[in-house]
C-alpha cells in the first residue's frame, strides 16, 4: 500500500493549500445561532413539575444550542439528604427534573481503571408527548472500548471511566439511580429470583460521577457558530462563553480545515468534500486494488487479488461529523490483520433515519464526555446495514483506534448500533459486516476465514507481550472478558465470516 499511502500524503498537504471546505449540507441549512425567543418557538417549552428555582431549570429555559453535553454531578439517594455526596454513598442519582433537548444517555467518572460494580437505570420524558418512559438498564462494563496501556490517547489525562451510552430519542426530562452492587450480583440483576442468598459487601461507587446527557445537533453546524463546551457546568460559565464571540471566527476556521483533512485522506476513493464514498463492481474494484499496490504485488495476487468490492460508506461529512470536536491529526498502526465486530450496547430504539443522529450522539460522547481523541470505532453499521466511516484518518488505511482494549494495533473495530444480547442482528447488518471485511482486509491480503496472530498490549484475558491466535474476524470477547458484541450477535460471525470469503472469490 506504500503508493496509495504516498499519495494521500500528497493529497493532504494539497488540501491544506485549499479553499475551506463548506459541506452542501451546511450551506443549505445554514442560520445564526439561535436566540431564546428563536429556541422557544423551535423546541416546546420543558413541561411542568420541577421547581422553576433549581439550576436544572434554569438550564433548561436557556437558549438551544445545537450538539451539546449537559454534564450534571449526581447526588446520594439516601434518606438522609444530609449524608454528602462520596464514593461510599451505596446509591447516588438524580430525581426527576426538567432539562435541555438530549437523546442519549451516560454515566461518566474520574478514574478509568475503577469499574463502576452495580447497575445504572434511567428514566427519560419524550420530549413530544411528555410521556415518561420505565427504568432502562445502562450497560456498566465499558472499559473494555478503550485505547491500549501506555498510548498517548489513553495517557493524555483527558480520560475518564464510562458506561456505555444509551440512546432514548429527543427527550427533556430525566430520573436516574446508581446503585452499587457485589459483582456476583450484577448477572442477577436483571433476574428476580426468591430464594434468598448471602452476598458479599457492595464495594464503593467510583468516585466523580457525572450523568451526561448529549444532544447529537443537526446533521452539520452552521458555518459561523463556535464551537460549543459541551461540558455544561453552570449558567455562569455559558455566559462567559457567549461572551467571547471574537474567537469565533478563528474555531470556525480551524473547524472548516478539521474537515478537510478528514476528507483529504480518502481523496484516492472519492472526491474532496464527498459525503459518501461509492460502491464499486468486482472488476472497478480490482483494477483500484491494483493502482494502490502498484509494485508490492506477486503474480499471483495479480492473477488472483482476492479483495471484495467495495461497498458503500458513508463519509463523517455524510454523517455529520463536527471536525472541531476531535484531535487534530491521525495515528495510524501498521496494517490491519484482524477486524474485531463489537456491538454499541446503547440499545435498538431507533430508526435507520437517525442512524446519523446515533453516531453524531456516541462519537460526542466518546470524545467530550470519556476523553477520547475521536470516536472509537473504524466503522459503525446500522440495523439497516448502511456502512459509516468511524474514526478519521480514510477508510482504506490502517487507523489506529480505541476499540478493543489490548489489540487496537494491526486491527479494525466495527460496531453495529444496537444491543445484540438478547436480540437477533439483522440479516442487512450482517450481510455489511461481510462486504466491509471482504473488501477492507482484501486491501491488506487477508483471508477473513482465516486465522492470525496477535500480540497483546494487556487484558483481562491475555497478558501483556502475549501472541494470541485469532480469527481474522473475531468478536470483542475474544480478545477481553465481555459479553460484547452480544450473544446473538457473536452468533452470527461464523456466517459473515464464510460471506466475506465468498465476496472475495475464496
Amino acid at each position: 500500500m506504500r503508493g496509495f499511502l504516498a499519495s494521500s500524503i500528497g493529497v493532504t498537504c494539497a488540501a491544506a493549500l485549499a479553499l475551506p471546505l463548506t459541506p452542501p449540507a451546511v450551506a443549505a441549512t445554514a442560520r445564526p445561532v439561535p436566540t431564546t425567543e428563536a429556541a422557544t418557538a423551535a423546541r416546546p417549552a420543558p413541561h411542568a413539575g420541577t421547581p422553576d428555582t433549581t439550576m436544572t431549570n434554569r438550564r433548561a429555559a436557556e437558549p438551544y444550542a445545537p450538539g451539546s453535553t449537559q454534564s450534571l454531578p449526581l447526588e446520594p439517594l439516601t434518606r438522609n439528604r444530609a449524608t454528602p455526596t462520596g464514593p461510599d454513598t451505596p446509591e447516588q442519582g438524580l430525581t426527576r427534573r426538567s432539562v435541555r433537548h438530549f437523546s442519549l444517555v451516560g454515566v461518566v467518572w474520574d478514574n478509568p481503571a475503577a469499574e463502576l460494580h452495580g447497575r445504572v437505570q434511567v428514566r427519560t420524558r419524550a420530549a413530544g408527548t411528555g410521556t415518561w418512559s420505565g427504568w432502562q438498564d445502562v450497560e456498566t462494563h465499558n472499559g473494555e472500548h478503550a485505547a491500549d496501556p501506555d498510548t498517548p490517547e489513553r495517557a493524555s489525562g483527558r480520560v475518564r471511566g464510562a458506561t456505555a451510552p444509551l440512546w432514548v430519542g429527543d427527550s427533556d426530562g430525566v430520573e436516574l439511580r446508581v446503585r452499587s452492587e457485589p459483582e456476583s450480583a450484577e448477572a442477577d440483576s436483571a433476574h428476580h429470583g426468591t430464594g434468598a442468598r448471602t452476598l458479599p459487601a457492595a464495594p464503593p461507587l467510583p468516585s466523580g460521577l457525572r450523568l451526561e446527557l448529549v444532544d447529537p445537533g443537526d446533521d452539520a453546524p452552521p458555518p459561523d457558530a463556535p464551537e460549543d463546551d459541551s461540558r455544561t457546568t453552570g449558567l455562569a460559565e455559558e455566559i462567559a462563553a457567549a461572551d467571547e464571540a471574537s474567537v469565533a471566527g478563528e474555531i470556525s476556521a480551524a473547524t472548516e480545515a478539521a474537515a478537510t483533512e478528514a476528507s483529504a485522506v480518502n481523496t484516492d476513493l472519492a472526491p474532496l468534500g464527498a459525503i459518501e464514498i461509492p460502491a464499486l463492481n468486482q472488476a472497478e474494484t480490482e483494477q483500484e486494488f491494483f493502482t494502490l499496490n502498484a509494485g508490492e504485488l506477486t503474480e499471483q495476487q495479480r492473477v488472483r487479488p482476492f479483495v471484495g468490492p467495495r461497498p458503500r460508506i458513508v463519509t463523517r461529512r455524510g454523517w455529520g461529523a463536527n471536525e472541531g470536536l476531535r484531535e487534530r491529526g491521525f495515528r495510524y498502526t501498521k496494517k490491519v490483520k484482524a477486524a474485531f465486530v463489537h456491538h454499541t450496547a446503547s440499545g435498538n430504539n431507533y430508526r435507520c433515519s437517525q442512524s446519523p443522529s446515533v453516531i453524531r450522539s456516541i462519537y460526542r460522547y466518546h470524545v467530550r464526555s470519556m476523553g477520547w481523541r475521536d470516536v472509537g470505532y473504524n466503522f459503525l453499521i446500522d440495523k439497516c446495514g448502511k456502512i459509516y466511516e468511524g474514526r478519521a484518518g480514510g477508510v482504506a488505511r490502517p487507523v489506529l483506534g480505541a476499540h478493543t482494549l489490548g489489540f487496537n494495533s494491526n486491527s479494525m473495530g466495527i460496531a453495529v448500533l444496537g444491543s445484540y444480547g438478547a436480540k437477533k442482528p439483522s440479516s442487512a447488518a450482517v450481510k455489511a459486516i461481510a462486504r466491509l471485511t471482504a473488501w477492507k482486509l482484501g486491501l491488506y491480503r487477508v483471508n477473513p476465514r482465516g486465522k492470525t496472530y496477535l500480540k497483546s498490549a494487556g487484558s483481562n484475558l491475555h497478558r501483556k507481550g502475549k501472541k494470541v491466535r485469532l480469527n481474522v474476524i473475531s468478536g470483542h470477547r475474544d480478545g477481553f472478558k465481555t459479553s460484547c458484541p452480544g450473544r446473538k450477535l457473536y452468533g452470527k460471525l461464523g456466517s459473515a465470516r464464510s460471506k466475506a470469503a465468498r465476496y472475495q472469490g475464496r
